[in-house]
């Protein structure tokens, strides 16, 4: 009978590879200068006796966790979860980063973190002191906290900002919100749109800002400016009704409306059948984000897919290079969104 798993220890696998101990432990934690016949030779033997390489075992031989630390807004993202409206981005997010940390040996805990709490620099200390990560993962509005970067950058962690393109430490990442504006605003403009109104999200984020600025630079391009109608919303439900609201009331109001996430938009298109405007036939709607439920709406919604999985993935494969000893990259990694046309665009009503 075979050795069951949990007896399998490193010295069986250098027994079996007839290399040292020393050897193999680098193949584990994936050092350089290991040539490849040799990696080969020890991931064989890994391979045939089942053997798991064991975390604890990992961090007291060296000054690595093998973990990666993902932060998000605690209040958010506790709201979105209790109000089980569809929202997935911590799903894709662990999606990206725990398949991608897997490629490595590393593992991914994903925690929430108030940015807005005056403990916060208190409460992110302990959390490293507990789980000792050997990198760090930012979302907005934590990747723009200089208090968070700053003492991250203080503790020589390597991290990821995901949303921030500010100079400063750490991995600056994007995913093109200027450009996904854009790619929006152009899909409404070659259907024959000219008045295209945009619900902002919280100026909170920075990428309020830049899809902002992609919406009118697109509409700029095309020869549209005049006919640019903007009202602000906070991503809230609440908000975007306001926000439509005040749009389709206008003298003029837009033929086209482009909300800042799905809950914007799905609440635009209430509004709309509250007022009697049949969506797409007199008013076309295009969200952000791509979360599951806008694909079950009525209309089905044309969306800008945001790429989070893919921006989690990056991030961590990122990170661990950067701990390969590889250098930070000097500009942003961009990881382009993509449009998701369904019925909830058509031509303007004539």
């Amino acid at each position: 009978m075979g050795r069951r798993r949990q007896q399998v220890t490193i010295r069986h696998v250098a027994a079996d590879a007839g290399v040292s101990l020393q050897t193999v432990s680098r193949v584990i934690n994936n050092e350089p200068n290991v040539r490849p016949e040799m990696q080969q030779r020890v991931q064989a033997s890994i391979d045939k006796l089942g053997y798991v390489p064991s975390i604890a075992a990992q961090r007291l031989s060296g000054s690595r966790s093998y973990i990666i630390l993902a932060l998000n807004d605690r209040d958010r993202t506790i709201a979105d979860w209790r109000e089980r409206q569809g929202t997935d981005w911590v799903d894709q997010m662990l999606l990206g980063g725990m398949l991608k940390g897997a490629e490595y040996g590393y593992r991914l805990i994903f925690e929430l973190v108030d940015t807005q709490d005056d403990h916060v620099e208190r409460e992110l200390r302990a959390t490293i002191a507990s789980l000792q990560p050997d990198g760090v993962i930012l979302t907005p509005p934590h990747s723009e906290n200089k208090q968070i970067t700053d003492l991250l950058h203080e503790a020589g962690i390597v991290f990821a900002r995901i949303g921030s393109v500010a100079p400063g430490p750490g991995i600056a990442m994007t995913m093109d919100d200027r450009g996904a504006a854009a790619l929006a605003t152009a899909h409404l403009a070659d259907l024959g749109h000219r008045r295209i109104g945009l619900i902002a999200g919280s100026s909170e984020y920075s990428l309020s800002g830049w899809r902002i600025d992609g919406w009118r630079e697109e509409m700029a391009r095309r020869g549209l400016a005049d006919h640019a109608l903007l009202e602000q919303g906070d991503f809230s439900y609440e908000s975007g009704e306001q926000a439509a609201r005040r749009l389709l009331t206008r003298a003029e109001p837009p033929t086209a409306i482009i909300a800042s996430n799905d809950r914007m938009a799905l609440a635009t298109m209430a509004v709309a059948a509250e007022m009697g405007i049949a969506v797409p036939d007199r008013l076309s709607v295009v969200s952000f984000d791509n979360t599951p439920i806008v694909a079950f709406s009525q209309p089905s919604l044309t969306a800008v897919d945001q790429p989070v999985a893919e921006t989690a993935s990056l991030a961590m494969e990122s990170i661990i290079r950067c701990l390969r000893g590889e250098p930070v990259p000097d500009e942003p990694l961009v990881v382009p969104s993509r449009l998701v046309a369904r019925q909830s665009t058509a031509g303007p009503a004539r």
